[in-house]
């Protein structure tokens, strides 16, 4: 039918821990998207997500609120956010009538913070898989709070929770250092940035770990965390400082690799305009290609290359 909104819509999966910045990350990326002219539409999953900064599209609070489970049923905030999702799990249709009116929009789901959610708990996975069946693209765009790579002992930590949750969650996978403005304040990093994002040579976290008397007793540990994160070697990151646009039209680029989101024309020239004002110089792209020459590593773009040569 004749202007009929297209069936197959896109979006992200805002997950992370509390503190991450996801509810920012929701409102940089909704403004960013929409000067480039992309229909957004912000969808608040978090039932303990008050005051919200962003327009919200669809609020979960409207189908289950969180203060009321625990009053109710005498749970505590974790508990409580438990059975919030497994609610909304069992009334999709009701969320899947507030997201048909929305086709034709780019999604952005602000989801709740509990990390359990994301590394054991199936009901986030099963609304996100029942989403998919809606014909609705899903890339899950994972953040981590930067601050963790000043310590050795919590980056690994956080490399195992990365790792589980997109061995759990089952979606085309982006993995986030939030926060990235703030780097300088929580103190020296003890490698290069590129070590962390790129997750290189993990040996020689050990060895600074190995320093530390605490942690010299559990070397065997860390040594078998360290070996298993190396084994599935799915683990990277791509720095994000949300006040910088420069860094957010990366991220944009990784999540619409992921869920094969194609640019338009009309963006393209929205990207160009917005980038050139950001500059405060002319910032012209010949080609998508051009812009992956300017944001991508050398390895990536050998990648891109061979793949626009097959």
């Amino acid at each position: 039918m004749a202007g009929a909104a297209p069936t197959t819509a896109f979006g992200q999966a805002v997950i992370g821990p509390p503190g991450s910045g996801k509810t920012t990350y929701c409102l940089g990326m909704s403004e960013f998207l929409r000067a480039l002219g992309r229909r957004v539409a912000v969808v608040n999953l978090d039932p303990a997500n008050e005051g919200l900064p962003y327009e919200c599209a669809v609020d979960v609070g409207e189908l289950v609120g969180l203060g009321d489970v625990m009053d109710a049923l005498q749970l505590g905030p974790n508990g409580g956010l438990l059975y919030c999702m497994e609610y909304l799990e069992a009334n999709l249709d009701w969320l899947r009538a507030k997201l048909d009116p929305l086709r034709g929009h780019y999604f952005l789901f602000d989801c709740p913070g509990q990390v359990e959610l994301c590394t054991h708990h199936g009901a986030l996975r099963s609304i996100f898989s029942q989403m998919t069946q809606w014909d609705l693209r899903l890339t899950a765009v994972h953040l981590v709070d930067s601050h963790y790579c000043t310590d050795p002992a919590k980056f690994i930590s956080v490399l195992c929770t990365s790792l589980a949750t997109m061995l759990h969650v089952e979606l085309p996978h982006v993995n986030l250092l939030s926060k990235m403005d703030l780097i300088e304040h929580y103190g020296k990093l003890a490698f290069n940035l590129d070590y962390y994002t790129e997750v290189l040579d993990l040996s020689y976290l050990l060895d600074h770990l190995a320093s530390d008397p605490f942690f010299r007793h559990y070397r065997q540990l860390n040594e078998k965390l360290v070996q298993l994160i190396e084994d599935y070697s799915l683990v990277s990151f791509i720095p994000l400082n949300i006040q910088d646009k420069e860094s957010i039209q990366r991220v944009l680029q990784a999540v619409d690799k992921a869920n094969g989101y194609c640019f338009g024309v009309q963006e393209q020239r929205s990207l160009e305009a917005m980038m050139s004002a950001a500059m405060g110089a002319d910032f012209h792209f010949s080609s998508t290609l051009g812009l992956q020459e300017k944001y991508l590593a050398p390895s990536e773009q050998s990648v891109e290359q061979e793949a626009m040569q097959l």
